[in-house]
């Protein structure tokens, strides 16, 4: 059956969609406990970081940039684009499934990365022990609350049915001289 906006079964396609974006973050996850180890925010890697620019304030949460993430972040873009380069269409709605999956990604890869990483785990998932974080809202970084939101709203508009839209349309009586 093939994943079509007129797909029959949209809520099982959202469910299946979700269920790939968390097995992608969770092998990812793991991926970077192999780099990183109990470092996270590649404080021990070999690149280049640019730890203060009010830019990374606005775009970047006030974290350092690095050369590492300034590859993976535009690599998992592009891989998540990947389908729609073969499916020869593109349109709005996958766009904002695709956005939504990019912050679902983003979000479980790096709570899985401290609950499945020996050196961290939820114990130490705090702003003390997770100084690159440096906003959080409650027991998380604020960045999971903006992006569930953000990402829950894009699903909402991809998901959604669009209704055709009703048309008035007001008839008047010809008057002497009017062409019909």
């Amino acid at each position: 059956m093939p994943v079509t906006d007129q797909n029959p079964h949209p809520k099982l396609r959202l469910c299946l969609m979700l269920f790939w974006v968390l097995l992608l973050a969770y092998f990812f996850a793991n991926v970077e406990i192999q780099i990183e180890g109990g470092h996270g925010w590649a404080t021990s890697l070999p690149t280049w970081r640019i730890e203060h620019h009010w830019l990374l304030d606005i775009f970047w949460g006030g974290r350092a940039m690095t050369g590492y993430h300034a590859w993976v972040f535009p690599f998992i873009a592009l891989m998540f684009h990947y389908p729609i380069f073969f499916h020869d269409r593109w349109n709005w709605r996958t766009e904002a499934r695709i956005f939504a999956s990019i912050m679902v990604f983003w979000i479980a890869e790096d709570w899985l990365w401290f609950l499945i990483n020996p050196a961290f785990g939820l114990g130490r998932f705090n702003p003390t022990d997770v100084p690159w974080h440096k906003v959080w809202l409650g027991p998380v970084p604020i960045d999971y609350w903006v992006y569930s939101i953000i990402a829950i709203l894009l699903l909402w508009l991809a998901e959604r049915k669009v209704l055709p839209r009703k048309v008035t349309v007001k008839l008047s009586p010809l008057r002497d001289g009017d062409q019909v």
